[in-house]
């Protein structure tokens, strides 16, 4: 399992990384899609919807389950990733490169509340024992 250094993550299995722009791009963990399998739907939040840290915002499914996705920051999304509507195998091939949505941030601080690479290993190795 690979755990990016430059990425920040949340407990509930979703990655975020700051663009240049300010927004912040979100998608699951290398983690996370080895545990749900094979990726079959990505149901992202539509742009111009305002999501809330830490709340329900889309749903990924596989062949084995269906997973809510979470918010790492509040914010507009102003982006989603429309190769996924076609491919969301994608998710499984680079779960890193397959971001899900962009979100213009409403506090850029939230992301630092987020885990570094080193606490999300640790709660995914928890959940792994």
């Amino acid at each position: 399992m690979s755990t990016p250094q430059h990425l920040k993550y949340s407990a509930t299995h979703q990655w975020a990384r700051r663009e240049n722009d300010g927004t912040v791009s979100v998608g699951i963990t290398d983690h996370a899609q080895e545990m749900l399998g094979d990726v079959v739907f990505v149901d992202s939040p539509a742009p111009g919807s305002k999501i809330t840290q830490g709340r329900e915002c889309g749903v990924i499914e596989s062949v084995k389950a269906a997973s809510d996705i979470f918010a790492p920051v509040s914010g507009e999304v102003i982006a989603v990733n429309a190769e996924l509507a076609d491919a969301p195998e994608k998710v499984n091939e680079d779960a890193y490169s397959a971001w899900m949505f962009r979100v213009k941030p409403d506090d850029p601080a939230q992301l630092e509340s987020l885990l570094d690479a080193a606490a999300y290993q640790k709660v995914a190795d928890a959940e792994k024992a």
